[in-house]
């Protein structure tokens, strides 16, 4: 039976609680050849049942008994015995086969069971390894002595043990003794069993062979009930003869049963004309279904003719959201632009603010250089430059003009001369003009040489009208 990839079915159960007598492995070698198949020959017990997915596995024997085996101071004992093992669950396996099911396990060759392990799947180390038969619920049913996968070059082993390990062998042979008088008496109870059970089967096969003498003498009568039957078929045709006289006698009722047939042929011809009149009437709604049908077809054109123009209507609606969409992101565009517009405006607006508070300072300035000056603010005429004049001598920024340029010797002011917007034609001040305002370069003229100042060195400029004054 060849191993398969499935994995077998294990166990964590305690090993305590397995039972390794229940099957006995025979003939193990102490050593075998690396790179040969390996044949494990085992027993089943009388009262152990092997099941569907049992199987043996190859088991690493634990460390101690390598280590006494290999110095000499341990011996197995028989086969059969409950053995202690290396492994703690039947996890631990190196590799398995899987068990072949004996046909009658009444056969005394049925017990004596073997598999056969390949040789790529054996081990290739020189460990100690044992045979152990694992049932499909994962318990240990049995334990072989342990072997190892070398060739055997040395002779058998002398035995030497202390008093202590004696005295433990004792102990363990008593377990033993005691174990195997338990599995006696197991035995005996089930040799019983097996008697009452043979009992119950030359019970049985002598109701068998009751049943065999009722089943012939049942033959018996089924014969003489045949010729029985046999019998009355003869009656019966002398029975039949004298029914045919007596059906001479029917001939007289065959013939009322003739116009009984006449009148139900007559009312079979009403009938007939009856599935005619409904032919007609079908003709006639076969005439009526092809009319439909025209109107169908023209009703289906109608329908393309339909579907074409809402084809036609969708592909206008298409065209129309494209527009749309595209009047959107204009319309979104200009916001886009009247927002930042506004944002100009409103920066203009706090600039137009800030520069009137630095025209009423530049005032107040001024007043305070012209009564240093020992001159009236009041009787200062200012004229305020034009366009025509140039850029150069004006501040934009200053909504009355600038209080240090135009100091003329007439007595009033002229007028603020207001230019039209070029772009909206508007005769105030408004965003196009603020703008270009806030584009031109801000500047100080001096009232009384008509020199030019930036605008970034205010101070300088005071010095210098200062200067005019000493």
């Amino acid at each position: 039976m060849e191993e398969t990839i499935k994995d077998p079915p294990t166990s964590a159960v305690l090993l305590d609680h397995c039972h390794f007598s229940q099957v006995i492995f025979n003939s193990v070698e102490k050593f075998y050849t690396p790179g040969g198949d390996v044949t494990c020959h085992y027993t089943f017990t009388q009262h152990f049942i092997p099941r569907r997915k049992d199987w043996i596995g190859i088991f690493r024997a634990f460390k101690c008994f390598q280590d006494k085996l290999e110095q000499g101071l341990l011996k197995w004992r028989s086969q059969g015995q409950k053995l202690q093992v290396g492994w703690k669950t039947t996890r631990e396996y190196y590799t398995f086969m899987w068990v072949t099911l004996p046909i009658d396990l009444n056969n005394k060759s049925a017990k004596q069971q073997e598999v056969q392990f390949k040789a790529y799947y054996l081990p290739k180390d020189d460990e100690y390894y044992q045979f152990c038969y694992v049932d499909e619920d994962g318990v240990v049913r049995g334990a072989s002595i342990p072997f190892q996968f070398r060739p055997e070059n040395e002779e058998d082993i002398l035995v030497v043990t202390t008093q202590g390990e004696v005295e433990e062998i004792e102990q363990h042979n008593k377990e033993l003794c005691k174990e195997n008088q338990e599995l006696k008496d197991s035995c005996v109870s089930l040799q019983k069993q097996n008697s009452d059970m043979q009992a119950e089967l030359q019970k049985k096969q002598e109701e068998l062979e009751t049943l065999q003498s009722i089943n012939k003498k049942l033959e018996l009568k089924v014969k003489e009930q045949k010729d029985y039957w046999e019998t009355e078929l003869l009656q019966l045709k002398e029975q039949n003869q004298k029914m045919s006289s007596e059906n001479e006698k029917m001939g007289i009722r065959v013939d009322q049963l003739q116009a009984q047939l006449s009148t139900q042929e007559k009312e079979m011809e009403k009938l007939v004309q009856g599935d005619q009149d409904k032919t007609e009437q079908l003709e006639q709604l076969k005439k009526e279904n092809d009319h439909l049908f025209l109107s169908l077809t023209e009703q289906r054109k109608d329908q393309k003719k339909l579907e074409q123009t809402v084809e036609q209507m969708k592909q206008n609606e298409t065209t129309a959201m494209k527009k749309q969409q595209e009047l959107m992101d204009e319309n979104f565009d200009l916001s886009k632009r009247l927002s930042e517009n506004k944002i100009i405006c409103n920066a203009l607006q706090r600039e137009k603010e800030r520069l009137e508070g630095e025209n009423d300072l530049l005032k107040r300035e001024n007043s305070r250089l012209l009564s240093y000056m020992g001159l009236d603010f009041n009787s200062l005429p200012y004229q305020v430059p034009t366009s025509d004049e140039g850029g150069a001598g004006q501040n934009p920024g200053l909504a009355y003009g600038n209080p240090y340029s135009g100091i003329q010797e007439s007595s009033s002011p002229s007028p603020l001369s207001i230019k039209k917007c070029p772009i909206c034609k508007a005769d105030d001040i408004c965003d196009h003009t603020l703008e270009q305002q806030q584009m031109q370069p801000l500047c100080l003229n001096c009232p009384i040489c008509d020199k030019i100042f930036p605008a970034t060195e205010k101070q300088i400029f005071e010095d210098h009208v200062f200067c005019h004054s000493l």
